[in-house]
């Protein structure tokens, strides 16, 4: 009872400058339950960095925003060695990598050594300047944001990097009426940005929370659902070149078991692999030529494979 207090008052206070997007809110959160890293694709002014500042700001997290150039180094992220003429020694300073949160904005701009950078510490959490290893404080999560259809300037993520990612979101447009809401929000007589965020979640309260969501139960039968479903995007298709790893396998139980807890409950049930699996999957299936040829995408190649799994 206590942990749903908790998650309600998480979500009303979103709810104070983020109107809808309850299936964005949903999966970053999480994103923050499991540690995971989240990255959500969808067209500008979706309200996908608001959200990220807004979660970072109920949470009470060292939080650090990154926006992704085609000039940006990896010692811009990461940090450098620099020499100081007084003492005649050098020093580091560490980057904005160096946070609980960090909200890479258009990831997709960041050229590949960047992307090699951001790799290591989403990966290891760690990272390495000058021959020295730094670890990240814990937690660390990536939530990066990419416009789905914007080519110029950038460099797409390669698969290697995409499936460190828990989850790829797909940013939707608000409903008309969410938009109305929204649109008083911003049009008000009060100030916007005068709107004050609180922090609901002390560090020890977000640890607490994480230790409860691993020990969300899963039955056997479920786990063996999911590696049916895993196993099944490796088979020979026409429409499939590459299937999802086995990190697939383990992202689905902990996405699962912590959408479970957002519902309220200690057991997962076969709805909450379903509402996770396509953002746990669709990042992690390489279509072939074949499937672009016949206009296939990948989320409709999930639901065939979800229709003829059987369920137990």
């Amino acid at each position: 009872m206590e942990n749903n207090i908790l998650i309600n008052n998480l979500r009303n206070e979103i709810g104070k400058k983020v109107i809808g997007q309850k299936n964005m809110i949903d999966k970053i959160l999480i994103g923050v339950l499991t540690e995971g890293h989240i990255l959500l694709e969808g067209f500008p002014g979706l309200a996908k960095s608001l959200t990220v500042n807004t979660i970072a700001d109920t949470l009470g997290l060292k939080f650090s925003r990154i926006q992704f150039t085609p000039d940006l180094l990896p010692s811009d992220i990461i940090g450098t060695e620099i020499y100081n003429e007084k003492t005649g020694e050098f020093y580091i300073k560490k980057g904005p990598i160096f946070a609980n949160i960090i909200l890479a904005d258009e990831i997709n701009r960041a050229p590949a050594k960047v992307q090699s950078a951001l790799l290591e510490a989403m990966q290891e959490k760690q990272v390495t300047i000058a021959n020295e290893t730094f670890s990240l404080e814990r937690p660390f999560i990536v939530l990066a944001t990419q416009n789905p259809i914007e080519q110029n300037g950038t460099y797409p993520l390669p698969e290697a990097q995409q499936d460190r990612f828990l989850m790829k979101v797909k940013v939707e447009y608000p409903t008309k009426e969410e938009e109305r809401d929204f649109l008083n929000l911003i049009t008000g007589e009060n100030d916007f940005d005068d709107i004050k965020i609180s922090t609901i979640l002390k560090k020890e309260d977000l640890d607490n929370l994480k230790s409860q969501v691993k020990k969300v139960y899963i039955d056997e039968k479920l786990k063996e659902y999911i590696l049916n479903i895993i196993f099944k995007t490796r088979e020979k298709s026409q429409y499939i070149l590459c299937g999802a790893s086995p990190r697939a396998s383990i992202a689905l139980v902990k996405a699962s078991k912590a959408n479970a807890f957002l519902e309220g409950r200690d057991f997962v049930m076969p709805e909450d692999i379903k509402k996770v699996i396509y953002d746990v999957l669709r990042h992690r299936i390489l279509l072939s030529y074949e499937a672009e040829a016949n206009e296939k995408t990948v989320e409709e190649i999930i639901m065939e494979i979800i229709e003829t799994v059987e369920l137990p």
